[in-house]
């Protein structure tokens, strides 16, 4: 089969890829115009960084359908850089940051080439979020005052959402015609924003809400001008001012600040918020994707370094990927990174042939979209759904938010990772889990031959720490399959690896897979939130603690539903004679848990928490065993697969029953027993033929009940069903023997 050339995936895509592309340069532009201003920098600084990412990254970058230009979380931090620098002269500070994100670009390309895309893993989920939400109410709290006409209003973000209430009070006491106007225009067009997705015309919604912001408002500016012959009515600083002459007015990088200290500390912080969000962008676009391709980080991030590196050359802002604009692009039928050329390119024709139009935006219009901007970052409802997920969580999310807005990102950041590990440590009551596990090889994954499932058991602890290990064998298990993950050896499961497990879950479901979590029924939750912190308890709190039930759990009891069988899930000390069994000799009961029982008693699926070994050589396990009672009086016998372990056992006197006639059946399996005789009895032809034809499982006789289980694990919910099917017809050929 000849497979589709790049160039033929272009063509195919023409036409869909044009159209995104032009939806989402009608977002780009106000969005472009307004983070620049936002950020003290020229307005066309963002519009040069959508162009140049568009042509940069549409050629360069190894993600499919994501949108590259200026992003809201840079905004804080350019703003930063530019006054710190610019030490009152704010042009001047700009010059000094173009340099910075010039070098920042630098440092994204050397992230790329050195594959350092996985350093994203290393930030929890809840302190991302609070750093987030910082930049919304950065953005809110200063757009805020342009919203309303009111320019001049300084200061970092505190000062500012401390000064909200005096410009309502001015606006409300003697405003001045000029303030009138603007604030009607910037009041109204937040109304429009949060109404726009009522409106349910398909016809109207083809343009973007921001794009009509900016339409109204300049036909309010026109009305002005040509109709009622006022076109100064709003003052200079309340309009968008662009140079005569572009090409010849761009700014260029001032360098005589690369070596101090407070130069290197906003390049870290621009670059450290750029990897962030582009990652966390590019990560999101691909959920989105509905081909479920996968984006080369590592490519990106250098295509990403490159356009940086071109925009600031030319006196643009930073270039990263961004998820709005991204999600655009994908609801309106993109196909390939095409339509983020296409995108830039019209930005580049409204440039050149609306440039007198672009002049009549009203700053409070474009400052309106903005504080709608920062209000969707940080909605109250963001904190409420982090304190769904634990309390432990909005301590986390309100660190990082106060931390960012009190000192910078980087700091705000870095004491949200050092608090989610202080909440991980108070959780656990100790640090030793941790420091003593951090570094050691926690994943083991293969592939189970029988079925062709794929195993992964974790130990110790998964946090976001190290979840990058887990990650990257999930990574090598196709979509398409059925993965386990088996957490019964892990002691603690965080809030970011919960998460990150719900976006693979819904990766395998579209792929037609199944992805499977097992071993957290015994693991404390606080909360029901199926990303709420798991923790296992200590044995001596099992048996009275009442625990939430995990998504397994809530299967079994829908299993036990269908069969008309009871369900209990909570840890019991009743093992109904589990220690005459032989597996069970030289190893330590815990407890059993999970209970499926059968009405008239016949029935027992459980699972099983035991040791084996002691002290230093002690080992946990965690098994499915199902107990069902003999229909009438057996041998006692243990069967088993043939491998090297029962091979060793037979050095060690444990003799293996062969059957001359069954050849193949002695090559499969090890079976042992004290009574020879009433063993080779027992098992007859049919019986022989039944084990030959199903999956090999371990299978032991006490005499009156007969132990099965498949693996030293947790079963899975499909495991279970075929481990009943099979106990089912093994009984029906054992009640005719």
């Amino acid at each position: 089969m000849n497979k589709t050339t790049p160039f033929m995936q272009f063509l195919i895509g023409l036409p869909k890829n044009v159209f995104s592309g032009f939806v989402v340069s009608l977002i780009a532009l106000p969005l472009g115009l307004g983070l620049a201003i936002a950020s003290e920098a020229p307005p066309m600084a963002g519009i040069i960084a959508a162009i140049a990412g568009g042509m940069v990254v549409s050629i360069l970058g190894g993600s499919h359908l994501t949108i590259t230009g200026p992003g809201n979380g840079l905004v804080i931090v350019i703003l930063s850089a530019i006054v710190g620098m610019g030490e009152g002269d704010l042009y001047q500070g700009y010059l000094y940051t173009l340099a910075a994100i010039m070098l920042s670009g630098f440092l994204l390309f050397v992230f790329g080439v050195f594959r350092l895309g996985a350093l994203s893993e290393f930030f929890p989920t809840t302190a991302l979020q609070g750093m987030l939400a910082a930049i919304g109410v950065g953005i809110l709290a200063k757009q805020f005052h342009v919203m309303l006409g009111f320019t001049g209003i300084k200061g970092n973000t505190i000062n500012q959402l401390i000064l909200i209430p005096s410009s309502i009070k001015n606006l409300m006491s003697n405003p001045t015609s000029e303030i009138i106007l603007a604030s009607a225009i910037g009041i109204l067009s937040l109304v429009f924003l949060f109404l726009y997705a009522r409106i349910r015309n398909s016809i109207f919604q083809l343009i973007p809400a921001p794009m009509w912001v900016v339409i109204a408002s300049i036909g309010v500016m026109y009305y002005y001008d040509l109709i009622l012959k006022n076109p100064d009515i709003l003052g200079a600083n309340l309009m968008i001012i662009l140079p005569d002459n572009l090409l010849t007015s761009l700014p260029s990088p001032d360098f005589g600040k690369v070596l101090t200290s407070d130069f290197m500390g906003y390049t870290l912080s621009i670059t450290l918020v750029a990897v962030i969000e582009s990652l966390l962008s590019i990560k999101a676009v691909d959920k989105l994707d509905p081909l479920k391709r996968r984006s080369n980080i590592n490519k990106d991030l250098r295509a990403l370094g490159i356009a940086t590196g071109i925009s600031s050359f030319f006196g643009g802002l930073n270039v990263v990927t961004v998820i709005a604009r991204s999600s655009v692009n994908v609801n309106n039928g993109a196909k390939n990174r095409s339509a983020n050329f296409f995108h830039s390119a019209f930005l580049v024709l409204f440039i050149l042939l609306f440039a007198n139009q672009i002049q009549k935006i009203p700053m409070p219009a474009l400052a309106a979209i903005l504080v709608y901007t920062g209000y969707r970052l940080a909605a109250p409802e963001n904190l409420y759904r982090v304190f769904k997920v634990g309390k432990e969580q909005g301590v986390i999310f309100l660190t990082t938010l106060l931390a960012t807005l009190i000192t910078n990102l980087s700091t705000g950041i870095l004491l949200g990772i050092l608090t989610t590990l202080l909440v991980h440590i108070i959780l656990n009551k100790s640090g030793i889990l941790f420091s003593r596990n951090w570094l050691k090889p926690n994943i083991l994954m293969y592939l189970e031959e029988e079925t062709g499932n794929y195993y992964v058991s974790v130990k110790n602890f998964c946090s976001f720490l190290n979840f990058f290990k887990l990650k990257a064998k999930l990574d090598e298990i196709p979509p398409s399959s059925h993965a386990i993950i088996d957490f019964s050896l892990c002691e603690f499961v965080d809030h970011t690896v919960m998460e990150g497990l719900n976006d693979y879950s819904r990766g395998f479901s579209r792929q037609g897979g199944f992805f499977e979590i097992i071993g957290l029924d015994v693991h404390e939750a606080k909360t029901e939130h199926p990303f709420a912190i798991r923790k296992s308890l200590p044995e001596s709190s099992l048996l009275s603690f009442q625990i939430s039930l995990t998504k397994r759990q809530k299967l079994l009891q829908k299993l036990s539903n269908i069969l008309n069988w009871n369900y209990l899930p909570d840890p019991v000390s009743n093992y109904d004679g589990l220690e005459r069994f032989f597996y069970f000799k030289t190893k330590w009961i815990n407890y059993r848990y999970n209970s499926l029982e059968s009405k008239n008693k016949e029935f027992l699926l459980f699972d099983l928490s035991y040791s084996g070994g002691a002290f230093i050589t002690k080992e946990d396990f965690k098994s499915t065993f199902l107990q069902i009672k003999a229909p009438k009086k057996m041998p006692v016998f243990a069967l088993d697969k043939e491998n090297f372990m029962t091979t060793i056992l037979q050095l060690s006197e444990l003799q293996d029953i062969d059957f001359k006639k069954y050849p193949d059946f002695s090559r499969r399996f090890y079976l042992r027993g004290e009574d020879v005789k009433a063993i080779r009895d027992f098992f007859t032809g049919d019986l022989i033929y039944f084990f030959e034809s199903h999956p090999a499982y371990y299978l032991e006789s006490n005499g009156d009940s007969i132990l099965i289980r498949s693996k030293e694990r947790l079963a899975s919910i499909q495991e279970i069903k075929q481990k009943l099917a099979f106990a089912e017809e093994l009984i029906k050929i054992l009640e005719n023997k």
